[in-house]
């Protein structure tokens, strides 16, 4: 029905936002990663999804289309409802979810609290065809890095920090920087860990 709702935030939480629009304050339900790149933001614009119940007519908002289709793609699996979905895309980035969905890595999904083995197998099961027809532009890393990643990932591990932290500040410098080498990597890594 609402395709994006832009306008001037007057609250926000990691979970709700509150955008102001011609006079009109409307309670938008986020996602964690959609928070924390409107945060510091006085004026936004979130794509919407606006789910019809009995009781409640509930708006989801987000940062961008592609968490939006993922989101939309998820709330379509049997046992996943708005607030599962929600909470998958708050754990785990857009990025994150597509590469666990279409490489049929169920063990990362399993990580969100709440999601179960059958959930995790459904979901890939129901959305890995689907994901790969969309028009769903995730940056793909090359298999270079790849190795690159799991190396860093290692030593990293190694080193005594968690797997899940590990793997978000790795994937922030790929995304940010050009890094050759496994140890440039780790030195990077150990500077937002």
């Amino acid at each position: 029905m609402y395709a994006y709702i832009s306008g001037k935030i007057t609250f926000y939480s990691p979970t709700l936002v509150v955008v102001e629009n011609q006079g009109i304050g409307y309670n938008i339900n986020i996602t964690v990663n959609t928070f924390s790149k409107i945060k510091d933001s006085s004026e936004v614009k979130l794509f919407t999804h606006l789910v019809i119940r009995e009781d409640a007519h509930i708006l989801y908002g987000f940062a961008d289309e592609n968490e939006r289709k993922l989101f939309q793609l998820l709330i379509t699996v049997s046992g996943v409802g708005a607030n599962t979905a929600r909470l998958i895309l708050s754990s785990l980035t857009t990025e994150e979810v597509f590469n666990a969905i279409t490489s049929g890595n169920v063990n990362v999904l399993q990580s969100v609290k709440g999601i179960g083995a059958k959930t995790a197998q459904r979901i890939v099961i129901d959305l890995k065809d689907k994901l790969l027809k969309q028009d769903i532009s995730i940056e793909k890393v090359d298999i270079s890095n790849n190795t690159l990643k799991e190396e860093a990932l290692s030593g990293l591990l190694i080193l005594g920090f968690s797997k899940g932290m590990a793997e978000k500040a790795i994937n922030k410098i790929l995304k940010q920087s050009d890094i050759d080498n496994v140890e440039n990597l780790i030195k990077e890594a150990l500077k937002i860990l």
